[in-house]
């Protein structure tokens, strides 16, 4: 079903960003001889009005051919030519395919909000406590309310605090009930300071990432970090992130114990200061929330503006560290591997993980490399800086070398992706 779904969802954004270059080319009145699903030979084709709308065999992307695209169409000069446009005309229409997945994104991170949203929390008993807090709350502590509203888990109890006024905490210690007031100023002191009790169990893995590749599974215990037994995630992960090269986890996996060497890697969003070996902490507590309209739109609005600095970020960092690629380059293999076990969180959790992925294909068409929308709109604000159309040749050679590194960058995405998977497969 996972499959089915991801290749319904792949149809339904490429479908969104060839709609949006058509969309806007007829605006400006260009001509459309094709609009076309996938490459090769067509499963079918029907002709309306002109226009050729083609499903193909090979479903990684799509095209809209229009009049005077290329640079040696023959009636490049024709009113209706792309070519003939104006160079923020041919510049919108190349903007507008990404942009359609951008909306795509948004719309689809809204929908997620209104369905019931499932979450995971850590149960609302706390383990420690810093600061001048650690006189007031006790090991062992058990959040119950908070200003009136009973507490279903530890970051439920913290989103319930007020920044403004006091705030009440009734807990339960040793069966007896305390009530705390907290002042507002104090909120966001409280927050930094507590942690809940978290066991060293795994919840999820990252696909791809090193212990996805050796074979760690959700639900493992981890018992030792090299010889170092750990009884809390705490002092799990301190021990994995103080260590170079390479980490041995000793786990329990039903009755079997088991020992994984796993390589670290290298965090690009933190300059590389904290190693990750791509797992997350066990969360036992489910809960559900639906948000109402109003509060959907604004959630889906900054959730998509996040998202995209999020990963224009992360690509700036890529590019400043190119020997992460590989770790972090994911193909359609591992797409489908990660929609398999997002997936199985329910529809919300896949809804917003094609969001995120409709928001990469838009990053990732603006690049500046020709052949890509981005190449196009690069060309369109020369031609705005030096007053003409650049040169059909430099084009042309431009054009092959943006198609030679897109296969070359598809070719290296399957091969780590079957690479890892390989790995998970002889490691599990």
């Amino acid at each position: 079903m996972s499959l089915i779904l991801t290749i319904i969802a792949f149809g339904l954004m490429i479908f969104i960003h060839e709609l949006g270059h058509f969309l806007v080319a007829r605006a400006f009145g260009v001509g459309i001889e094709t609009f076309s699903l996938g490459f090769g030979k067509p499963i079918y084709s029907v002709k309306r009005g002109g226009i050729d709308y083609r499903i193909n065999w090979l479903p990684f992307g799509g095209y809209v051919r229009m009049h005077g695209e290329n640079p040696d169409d023959p009636d490049q000069d024709l009113p209706d030519s792309f070519a003939a446009k104006k160079w923020w005309q041919r510049a919108l229409i190349a903007f507008a395919g990404p942009f359609a997945n951008l909306l795509l994104a948004f719309l689809l991170f809204c929908v997620s909000f209104l369905l019931p949203h499932k979450l995971e929390d850590q149960r609302p008993v706390i383990q420690t406590a810093f600061g001048k807090w650690e006189t007031v709350f006790q090991p062992g502590d058990s959040l119950a309310m908070v200003n009136g509203k009973a507490i279903r888990g530890f970051s439920e109890a913290l989103s319930e605090l007020r920044n403004t006024g006091s705030n009440k905490i009734t807990l339960y210690r040793n069966n007896a009930p305390i009530e705390l007031d907290i002042a507002a100023s104090d909120r966001d002191s409280l927050i930094m300071s507590l942690r809940p009790i978290a066991e060293p169990i795994i919840g999820e893995l990252t696909p791809g990432y090193p212990a996805w590749s050796a074979g760690l599974r959700t639900g493992d215990r981890v018992l030792k970090v090299d010889t170092l037994a750990v009884s809390d995630w705490y002092l799990m992960r301190e021990a994995i992130i103080s260590k170079k090269g390479s980490v041995k986890l000793q786990i329990a996996r039903g009755d079997s114990i088991l020992e994984r060497n796993i390589p670290l890697e290298t965090n690009i969003l933190d300059d590389g200061k904290t190693p990750m070996i791509g797992i997350m902490q066990y969360q036992p507590v489910q809960l559900s929330y639906r948000y109402p309209p109003s509060q959907a739109l604004t959630n889906g609005f900054s959730t998509t503006v996040n998202m995209v600095a999020m990963n224009y970020y992360g690509l700036y960092r890529l590019f400043q560290n190119p020997q992460s690629l590989r770790s972090n380059i994911g193909g359609p293999v591992m797409i489908v591997s990660m929609s398999q076990s997002i997936g199985a969180k329910g529809i919300v959790a896949l809804l917003l993980f094609f969001a995120g992925i409709s928001i990469i294909l838009m990053i990732m068409n603006l690049l500046p490399i020709p052949i890509l929308d981005g190449g196009h709109i690069m060309f369109c604000l020369i031609e705005a800086v030096i007053g003409r159309p650049v040169p059909l040749k430099i084009r042309e050679i431009t054009q092959q070398i943006g198609f030679a590194l897109l296969v070359m960058l598809m070719v290296f995405a399957f091969y780590t992706d079957i690479q890892k998977l390989l790995l998970r497969l002889i490691s599990g």
